[in-house]
């Protein structure tokens, strides 16, 4: 297979997608370079070190480092998107209070569901954008705290 930059396979993952989830990680894409335009860009293609498919493959933004509880660190997004079978999920990594997204945005978000760092949703018109862009700003805000 011939190297594709990361913006590439961004673009032929995105492009790959069945509408309406195309327009919606096209959309998200766009508005997170935009708020975030020096943000590491980041494709993980969801398949592990003996090619296997393991998760949705997934779109990064931003940096941070993990912190493991045997003291190893890896270098990791921020802030990620991923089409999924029902819709896209975002999400908001390294948040400590597993809690928060659900307690301060998820009412407020519309048709999503909230886990600890996930806030999953079918389509862009289920969902308050102005909300759901509030979480991705604290996805990189928390990180710029630690």
């Amino acid at each position: 297979m011939e190297y594709m930059n990361i913006p590439e396979q961004i673009k032929q993952y995105i492009a790959g997608q069945a509408e309406p989830k195309r327009k919606g990680l096209e959309a998200l894409h766009l508005r997170i370079i935009h708020l975030f335009p020096m943000a590491k860009l980041w494709f993980l293609d969801g398949k592990d070190s003996d090619g296997k498919i393991v998760a949705n493959p997934n779109v990064g933004y931003g940096s941070y480092t993990i912190k493991y509880a045997d003291g190893t660190t890896r270098d990791f997004y921020q802030v990620g998107l991923s089409a999924n079978k029902t819709g896209i999920s975002v999400y908001i990594l390294g948040i400590k209070d597993k809690t928060y997204l659900a307690q301060t945005y998820g009412k407020a978000l519309g048709k999503a569901s909230v886990t600890g760092y996930c806030i999953r949703f079918k389509a862009l018109k289920d969902i308050n954008m102005e909300v759901l862009e509030a979480a991705i700003r604290y996805g990189f805000e928390a990180h710029d705290e630690n």
